[in-house]
């Protein structure tokens, strides 16, 4: 039986990584331990969020806009402890992300923009998840990112527009889906465990107290054996 490729052999052939998810701490909660593993492997990892999270918090005397700026700089420093370059905010409106005309285009421009030989993004047919249900944000997300991927990033038939403003097609080598169905890529993340958290830490909205965050994250970890984030691979020939 034919082995499957390790992480190092797979990513030794490229310089580029996106990731493309819903909202602000998904790269981290999803990947922030692979993240790290690209970034230290020398490849240029960027983020792009295409929501403006600002329906992530409880409290209601924060405005919305000011709970969304707050998020754009608790990414920002999340994205910096890993090693991440730039982070692009579409800002769709959190919880009613839809694959529409604008989303698709604007996705595209970031794929055509950056170049990514490895596209990382979340599973758009995952309904649960182990604490509930799933966020209907993270299956868009998912969805948007396919669909601009093929056909769209790499045709120059769409979005017409996106020639205009000099951004020329490209063809995504890869997709990686984040805890996907039927996984065929674990991604050993257990030297990394301690800057992905590092990384966490700094979405202050969304953990709450930092040393309550730190003990639930510890009872996650496995007690034997390494710690891994799985995906799906996506390859195009």
């Amino acid at each position: 039986m034919e082995s499957k490729p390790t992480f190092e052999a797979i990513v030794a052939t490229y310089q580029r990584a996106m990731v493309i998810v819903a909202h602000p701490d998904d790269p981290e909660f999803f990947a922030g331990g692979t993240v790290a593993r690209l970034t230290q492997a020398g490849l240029q990892v960027e983020y792009v969020i295409l929501t403006a999270g600002d329906k992530g918090s409880d409290e209601r005397d924060l405005p919305d806009q000011e709970l969304a700026a707050t998020r754009v700089v608790e990414q920002k420093a999340a994205a910096a402890a890993l090693g991440v370059g730039q982070v692009a905010f579409l800002g769709y409106p959190d919880g009613f992300l839809m694959p529409t005309y604008e989303a698709q285009r604007d996705t595209v421009r970031e794929i055509r923009r950056f170049q990514p030989d490895i596209i990382l993004t979340q599973d758009p047919e995952r309904l649960y998840s182990p604490w509930g249900v799933s966020h209907r944000d993270h299956r868009m997300a998912g969805l948007i990112v396919l669909d601009a991927v093929f056909p769209a990033a790499r045709n120059h038939r769409y979005f017409p527009e996106l020639l205009a403003e000099g951004w020329e097609p490209h063809k995504v080598s890869e997709i990686w889906i984040s805890r996907g169905a039927d996984a065929d890529l674990e991604v050993d993340v257990t030297a990394a465990w301690e800057q992905r958290l590092a990384a966490l830490l700094n979405h202050r909205t969304q953990i709450g107290d930092p040393e309550r965050f730190r003990q639930r994250m510890a009872e996650r970890r496995p007690a034997e054996g390494p710690v891994l984030e799985t995906f799906r691979r996506v390859v195009f020939r």
